[in-house]
């Protein structure tokens, strides 16, 4: 047997940056052997070629666009031809739903005008109360300001919203059912969806529609939940998001890692063997939070990182924010 294939096996996406390439690296430390992921096969050989410099060994590059069945196909040959399995899989390719008009938001941060806190909660309040909660009575202020200024900058387009899911959900699927065989090899296979808290049920207004995400027991749900989202998608393009009950502001965001959440139920289901769990890995200052986060891509990456290398016998179906199980 290849030395490589002696160590632990892992597959991160959308690792050539953020969260992603900071989680290649804390796994590389652990004595993991690393296949870091990116659609861009430019920036994600970049990616390597830096963490090498640093003193980081055992990563290699292999391009995937989560989008593109083909990409993901072409992985999982590249990955059965050199290493055999996989044992850890950390599904962190992602998108926001909203476009960003970058002049505006230039326009804005040019502009030093202080945003109090009852400003900020009147608008969009049922999202924003979530990023809120994350900042620390230190931080209210300055995160608060600048996330404010993102909102005052984004809007949601229908062609944004299908990106959103076909990446977020669909994307994470694509890339999960294509690995399972090999994760199936695995003496200790371990699933990571990085999800977020804004895909909690109780952000979907909504209840009928949360209790058809939450019905985990019906054999049926996978073909429920593509239901559920080409509904959403419907009514979206439309404009009846806030008449049937869905989040009006970050919708496609919140649905999507609504059904990442529901997806990684149904798999601990199916695959009891397997140690598969959702998180949410705080409010972390990165590209999708338009760096208004609070904590680094360090602390951040460590959550998924202590999920993807926790012991047998651990948990599975689970939902963390951080380390603290949080309710779906």
């Amino acid at each position: 047997m290849d030395i490589l294939t002696a160590k632990r096996i892992a597959v991160v996406t959308g690792a050539n940056k953020g969260i992603g390439l900071e989680i290649v690296r804390q796994l590389a430390f652990n004595g993991v052997m690393v296949i870091l992921t990116a659609r861009n096969e430019k920036r994600g050989a970049e990616a390597v070629e830096k963490l090498i410099k640093s003193g980081v060994s055992d990563v290699v590059f292999h391009q995937l666009d989560v989008a593109d069945p083909a990409s993901v196909a072409s992985l999982s040959e590249f990955i059965k031809t050199k290493f055999e399995r996989v044992d850890i899989l950390v599904n962190n390719a992602g998108v926001a739903s909203l476009e960003i008009d970058s002049e505006v938001l230039d326009s804005l941060d040019g502009d030093d005008t202080e945003v109090n806190n009852d400003d900020y909660s009147a608008i969009h309040q049922e999202f924003d109360s979530v990023v809120l909660k994350e900042l620390g009575s230190n931080d209210q202020q300055s995160g608060g300001s600048r996330f404010l200024k993102v909102l005052a900058a984004g809007k949601e387009t229908y062609e944004k919203a299908k990106e959103c899911l076909d990446i977020n959900f669909y994307g994470t699927k694509r890339v999960t059912e294509a690995l399972i065989p090999l994760l199936q090899l695995s003496n200790q296979p371990r699933i990571v969806n990085v999800s977020s808290i804004h895909g909690q049920l109780q952000y979907i207004p909504n209840e009928s529609i949360q209790k058809q995400f939450d019905d985990v027991n019906d054999p049926k749900e996978e073909i429920k939940l593509d239901e559920i989202l080409q509904k959403f998608l419907n009514d979206m393009q439309e404009n009846k998001l806030e008449e049937n009950g869905w989040p009006t502001f970050g919708s496609a965001y919140k649905v999507s890692k609504a059904a990442m959440n529901t997806y990684t139920r149904i798999l601990a289901k199916r695959y009891p063997s397997m140690c598969i769990n959702s998180v949410h890995p705080g409010y972390v200052k990165t590209d999708i939070t338009w760096n208004s986060g609070i904590l680094t891509v360090e602390e951040g990456a460590s959550y998924p990182v202590i999920l993807a290398l926790l012991p047998d016998g651990s948990p599975s179906g689970l939902f963390y924010d951080k380390m603290e199980v949080i309710s779906f």
